[in-house]
């Protein structure tokens, strides 16, 4: 089981900030397609430019592996000021 965290305005548009997926799915896109399936606006946010995913609480880039991951969370463009 994985749990998904979601910050900013992507927990916003989603309605939630943390979930649990059983099984996880293989990879990060495999995730991101399930969420999409569910919810599309949603889908389409975490494909969206700026936005990061961290496996682990380590920042991944691509199509990471999620075997064996507890904790997936998406990241919105930080701004500044």
């Amino acid at each position: 089981m994985a749990t998904v965290l979601l910050f900013g305005r992507l927990s916003d548009l989603a309605g939630w900030r943390e979930r649990a997926f059983e099984p996880t799915p293989p990879r990060l896109s495999a995730l991101k397609a399930l969420i999409a399936e569910a919810d599309r606006a949603l889908g389409e946010a975490l494909d969206g430019p700026g936005v990061r995913a961290a496996v682990d609480k380590v920042l991944v880039r691509g199509d990471a592996a999620l075997e064996g991951a507890a904790e997936v969370a998406f990241l919105p463009p930080m701004s500044g000021g």
